[in-house]
This record gives structure tokens, sequence and C-alpha cells, in this order.
């Protein structure tokens, strides 16, 4: 089976520092969950951009961190993952963390909803915000 691509694009003014270590980290997860590598595409945008997606795609006039469309194939991982750097931003400062652990935990949630996991009921939630924890400190371990 072929791999596929993950990708970061960047819709602002944000540019990813380390992009390929986020792109091994994610590829790990994925791994971790036995699913396979497709294309994935992180976008990086502001928060009217990612309001604009949800108005006209979900029909939701909020703001929001994170929209995934997901196009997964069986067990391949195919989408695209739309996040507002200007919504980490804001919730890297209400939770009291960095920029770049915030960040994290919305890019592997991302990753998280194409393997699977849901976050609708508490029980779910409470699931997905463990699978983050357990996931992010995959990050920079050496294979």
């Amino acid at each position: 089976m072929e791999k596929g691509e993950i990708n970061f694009f960047s819709e602002n003014n944000f540019v990813l520092e380390e992009e390929n270590d986020f792109r091994n980290w994610v590829e790990q997860v994925i791994e971790s969950e036995n699913k396979f590598i497709g294309d994935i595409n992180f976008i990086f945008c502001d928060d009217d951009y990612l309001h604009d997606i949800n108005l006209k795609y979900l029909n939701h006039d909020t703001y929001t961190d994170i929209i995934s469309f997901d196009n997964s194939l069986g067990n391949t991982l195919h989408g695209d993952i739309y996040i507002s750097t200007e919504r980490v931003e804001e919730n890297a400062s209400n939770y009291n963390v960095n920029f770049i652990e915030e960040l994290k935990r919305v890019i592997i949630h991302g990753v998280l909803h194409f393997c699977g996991y849901k976050d609708k009921t508490e029980r779910e939630k409470e699931t997905m915000r463990h699978m983050e924890e357990e996931k992010i400190k995959l990050f920079h371990v050496e294979q």
C-alpha cells in the first residue's frame, strides 16, 4: 500500500516551525492506532476563514478552533483539518499553556477524529482528552 502525505498549509501568516517533527509525530500517532497514512492536509487560518467554513459547510454560526473533513477509506486516513491559529492562541491563554502545546492538542484532536474517536457525549469527551494526552506524549519520542 502506498503511503500518503501529510501536508501543512497556511491561509494566514502562521508558519509551522519544525514541520518534519510534526509530520513524523502525526504519522506515529496514526500507526499507533493501527491505521494507515493517507493524504492529510492541515490548513492553518484565522477565525474569520474558519467561521466562513463553519457557516458554509456545517451551518454553524460559531467560532471554533478546528474543523475536520474526514475522507478516510477504511483504515486509511484521508482528510482536511482546518485550524484557527487565533483560537489556538486564545485557548492557550485561557488554559494557561503555551501555544505549541495547545496546537499539538488541536492537531491530534483532528487526527483522533479520523481514527474514529468522537466527542459528543461527556464519556466520549473524556476519552478524547485522555487520548490527546497520550498521543501528545509521543511527540519527539525516538522510535
